[in-house]
């Protein structure tokens, strides 16, 4: 991600009042946000897309971007992911994540960066990058922006 794009995104983080509170120490907040992406990890492996998307944002303002298209809201979100993992005899195959790196933007803000790899049952290893903006909430870090790639 371009250093002015992040700039951007720490700014707008740090001067939202609703975001304005004391920031976690650093390796906190990094934990946190590398336990629930373990938790999505576990989730996907045991197949439970609704476990799995308890690490995004519940809202409409949900953003995902992948493969060109952009999907907005938590709802079409796992709609997504169902259609694409679940219909039609579809399988969401293991999931692991490499190369995690948190960035902690603002008290309430921060960005994980990393590879994805699927292992799927008919022995194709799709894998890409990913890049998720994540806020800290009452209930927890989740994540209201995901930029899913996948390499060719």
């Amino acid at each position: 991600m371009p250093k002015a794009c992040l700039l951007l995104i720490a700014v707008v983080f740090a001067t939202s009042p609703m975001l304005a509170q004391k920031a976690l120490p650093n390796s906190q907040a990094d934990s946190q946000i590398r336990k629930l992406l373990e938790q999505q990890v576990a989730a996907w492996n045991r197949h439970d897309l609704e476990a799995f998307m308890s690490g995004y944002w519940h809202s409409p303002e949900l953003t995902f971007f992948s493969g060109g298209t952009t999907t907005k809201g938590w709802e079409p979100t796992i709609q997504r992911y169902q259609q694409k993992y679940q219909a039609n005899g579809a399988a969401m195959g293991k999931l692991e994540f490499s190369d995690l790196d948190v960035v902690q933007l603002a008290p309430k803000a921060a960005f994980a960066t990393g590879h994805w790899h699927l292992t799927m049952p008919d022995g194709k290893h799709p894998e890409g990058l990913f890049t998720l903006v994540l806020r800290n909430f009452p209930e927890g870090w989740r994540i209201v922006h995901d930029h899913t790639s996948a390499a060719p």
